[in-house]
């Protein structure tokens, strides 16, 4: 596998809620379409067409590192107060649980544990992205769950694990939001500490030789919890960055989201 064969890893914002199938807010009606025209366009910038997508999500933390060995998962409609519509939706890519096994060992590999889980539904930082990514939904999909804690180092470490995936033909996304203070998207106005974080963020990313510390060390960064006061949405970052350790990661997408800075990142 030649390095431009390789598949890169991805960091994404995922919106809020079910935002790209709803009506734009009156007073922002392109609020959601910058987002949603980068996410579309994430599989005609790939080296090749995935085998499979692997996600990690904000939105499913587990006490040890944890697979969706389904078939045909369902979906989890984890938002509340959207229109009823968006409780309908449907993505009905297949599983993977050859993949998961393949997860399993290499984790295992790396001292790591796993565990496998048959039931929960993909939840809305897989779906809601995947169905402007692959709107088709005929790539098999696996859920790798956070690990309860959200330690940096142990998330980067599962990233290493995973790294020989990417020259399997998997797409390792982490799907989360690079701002994500659910206050502060009240108010609609530019802020000093999100811009901050986000500047060191995008400049710690793109040096892979100081990357693991800066990531490991993440909310002594500028402007870090205003940004993160819980840190679920940036975790899923660590795994993506972690599967390419030492190649440089570079922002591919930029925008304002009600004046804060809402990056996504491409590695290797």
């Amino acid at each position: 596998m030649t390095a431009t064969e390789r598949m890169p890893t991805l960091f994404i914002p995922h919106g809020g809620g079910p935002c790209f199938f709803v009506d734009p807010p009156a007073d922002d009606p392109r609020l959601w379409d910058k987002m949603e025209v980068y996410l579309r366009g994430i599989l005609a910038s790939l080296p090749r067409r995935p085998k499979a997508v692997l996600v990690v999500s904000a939105h499913w933390e587990t006490s040890v590192p944890t697979v969706n060995v389904a078939t045909r998962p369902p979906l989890l409609f984890d938002y509340y107060g959207f229109p009823e519509h968006t409780y309908r939706l449907t993505y009905a890519a297949p599983g993977a649980p050859g993949l998961a096994h393949r997860v399993g060992e290499l984790l295992k590999t790396a001292g790591l544990p796993v565990a496998d889980e048959t039931s929960r539904g993909w939840d809305h930082g897989v779906f809601i992205p995947l169905l402007l990514i692959a709107p088709d939904a005929d790539v098999p999909v696996l859920q790798l769950s956070l690990q309860e804690g959200l330690d940096p180092e142990r998330h980067l470490a599962i990233g290493r694990a995973l790294a020989p995936l990417r020259d399997e033909g998997v797409l390792i996304i982490g799907s989360g939001m690079s701002y994500h203070n659910m206050q502060g998207f009240f108010v609609s106005q530019r802020d000093q500490a999100a811009e901050a974080f986000d500047a060191w963020l995008t400049e710690s990313l793109a040096d892979p030789g100081r990357r693991d510390v800066a990531l490991r060390d993440w909310a002594q960064a500028p402007g870090a919890r205003a940004c993160h006061p819980r840190e679920e949405h940036l975790l899923p970052l660590m795994v993506a960055a972690g599967a390419a350790s030492g190649e440089a990661g570079a922002r591919t997408y930029a925008d304002h989201i009600r004046g804060k800075p809402i990056s996504g990142y491409q590695f290797g």
